[in-house]
């Protein structure tokens, strides 16, 4: 493919998604990322895109909210990898809160296995996920539905949070960065999270490497909220997703990183191509959190032995990082 039809291409997908990685831009074109990268440093020197890190956004600073066929195609492998590892933190018997979003819909599938779990969720996906678990009970929120997302929002929703209270919510959004935290480009999205944070003891947040740097228009969850951030190792080049990683770590965010074996990835510790072994660092958590329930640390020992502990254990490379 010439340089000029691989740059069509890539300008088409950013336009049609609104954001998309270099890994998955060089996945469609059939390219190395180094070409990817050089492709999209042409097409913002023309002003056509922005380079976010580790991926190519919509000129402008802020993206714009992609639909869910869109997002469902996005950063699959690592959504799996993240849903997989952030399964660990579901106890038998817990209730809890999960928002809607691609990545949390992975979640709910694996959740359908836990045993005399409550599940509180405006996200038709996440419900639907669950619909034959027979031992997990769901509940869902009031409110007006949203076509892009399949997720309840409005005051309905909100009222329906109103006094209650569970272990921790799950929660994915557009952007997250050190500085603001969580972020959504749209409002009523945003302000129904709020109200699922509010309900919960412990925020954990979901977010592939593609999200990390990135920022939106609309504050979900402060950083100082967020107890711990799942997410998928950055690719070796992505210096800007580790120096992220490392600042949300040095606010308190206990980070769990969960490796996807993907070509490329500095989670493959048998060399390039292969599956990604389990390297177990341990670390002391930080102290509790603002809002955290006394005695509800008993689930928070570090991600390294959770996830050796699990199924899944061995696709994931766990680090738990404290604010130094």
């Amino acid at each position: 493919m010439f340089a000029a039809e691989r740059r069509q291409l890539i300008l088409e997908m950013v336009r049609a998604n609104g954001a998309v990685s270099l890994r998955e831009l060089a996945r469609v074109v059939q390219t190395s990322e180094v070409t990817v990268r050089r492709d999209v440093r042409a097409l913002e020197a023309e002003g056509l895109l922005d380079r976010r890190h580790g991926g190519a956004v919509l000129p402008g600073g802020f993206t714009r909210e992609s639909g869910f066929p869109q997002k469902s195609h996005l950063a699959t492998a690592e959504k799996t990898a993240i849903a997989d590892l952030a399964a660990n933190f579901v106890q038998e018997g817990e209730a809890i809160v999960v928002g809607a979003g691609t990545t949390t819909q992975e979640l709910a599938r694996r959740l359908a296995r836990v045993p005399g779990l409550t599940v509180v969720t405006n996200s038709l996906l996440v419900a639907q996920a669950l619909a034959h678990a027979n031992r997990v009970e769901v509940v869902m929120t009031g409110g007006t539905l949203r076509g892009s997302n399949y997720a309840l929002v409005g005051s309905g929703a909100e009222q329906s949070l109103q006094g209650l209270r569970v272990s921790r919510a799950f929660l994915s959004g557009s952007g997250l960065t050190a500085e603001r935290g969580l972020s959504t480009s749209n409002m009523l999205s945003a302000s129904v999270d709020r109200a699922l944070v509010q309900a919960a003891a412990e925020v954990v947040v979901l977010a592939d490497h593609t999200k990390l740097g990135t920022d939106t228009m609309f504050q979900t969850v402060p950083t100082d909220v967020i107890t711990r951030l799942v997410t998928d190792e950055p690719p070796v080049h992505d210096d800007r997703a580790a120096t992220e990683l490392q600042a949300l770590a040095d606010q308190g965010v206990q980070i769990a990183v969960a490796g996807t074996g993907a070509p490329g990835n500095s989670g493959d510790a048998g060399g390039e191509g292969t599956p990604a072994r389990r390297q177990r660092r341990d670390v002391p958590l930080p102290g509790p959190r603002r809002g955290q329930v006394p005695g509800a640390g008993s689930p928070l020992r570090t991600a390294a032995v959770l996830g050796e502990q699990s199924p899944g254990g061995e696709r994931a490379r766990v680090a738990d990082l404290r604010r130094r």
